[in-house]
């Protein structure tokens, strides 16, 4: 009987320990993730407000009103974060901003800066390394390489209701359902089909993996999820932006 009760004293000693252990461990991973947030946070607030884009410069200064409106975005995200997955939308929102900004410097043809994180399926969908054009429902649509007055919307590269769109600078953000109301998911899979399923296709995008994997896939016409190191923050944009069908 002695041996018994002495059994089991050890085994709450222990599993009050692994609980502990637990807690604690948990803790930390909640302020790792907080101050990563706040960090990225932080950062894109110092980029955004120390860069002006000249007035007659469209795309630079459309890639900063991106930026900020992540910087606002992530800013509210964690105002609210209480766990590690919301700290964890709120450092991919900042990171999509920063991208933005990496924009708006290439567009003033100045220095980039260091690089910046991937965002959740990036690396697969390649960018754009030709014009390339086509025209839905009346409406002309077209994509570049590189910024002008008629393709000044940039989109880091991602994917918009499973299909993967490159990175590169679009004549309209397309991806944003608001702007084709209930239509705007069908609108975007028209887009990808006329436009970027044959840029694919045509070898005018660089680095999508169009020989087997999912951009290969999505650009045959089938749909998929995206992956990467914030992989399980969820469904597009990162927490507010163009990713998985939302600016």
């Amino acid at each position: 009987m002695e041996l018994w009760l002495t059994l089991l004293v050890i085994a709450i000693v222990v599993i009050a320990l692994v609980v502990r252990s637990n807690r604690r461990r948990a803790e930390a991973e909640l302020a790792d993730a907080a101050a990563e947030a706040r960090r990225l946070h932080e950062r894109l607030g110092g980029q955004t407000m120390n860069l002006v884009a000249p007035g007659d410069n469209l795309p630079a200064g459309q890639a900063l009103a991106d930026a900020g409106e992540r910087y606002t975005a992530a800013g509210s995200q964690l105002e609210s974060a209480a766990s590690i997955h919301q700290y964890r939308l709120a450092a991919e929102t900042a990171i999509e901003g920063l991208h933005y900004v990496r924009a708006a410097r290439t567009a003033m043809g100045i220095d980039p800066g260091p690089e910046i994180p991937a965002l959740r399926g990036q690396e697969r969908v390649g960018v754009l390394t030709e014009r390339v054009s086509a025209e839905v429902e009346g409406r002309r649509y077209s994509g570049s390489p590189d910024p002008d007055d008629e393709n000044r919307h940039y989109y880091p590269g991602g994917r918009v209701d499973g299909r993967p769109v490159p990175a590169g600078w679009y004549n309209t953000p397309w991806w944003k359902p608001a702007l084709a109301g209930a239509a705007g998911a069908f609108v975007g899979l028209m887009v990808f089909d006329a436009m970027l399923a044959p840029a694919y296709a045509m070898g005018a995008v660089e680095g999508g993996d169009v020989g087997g994997g999912d951009a290969g896939a999505d650009a045959g016409g089938d749909t998929g999820d995206g992956g990467g190191d914030y992989g399980d923050v969820g469904g597009g944009d990162f927490g507010g932006g163009d990713f998985g069908g939302f600016e």
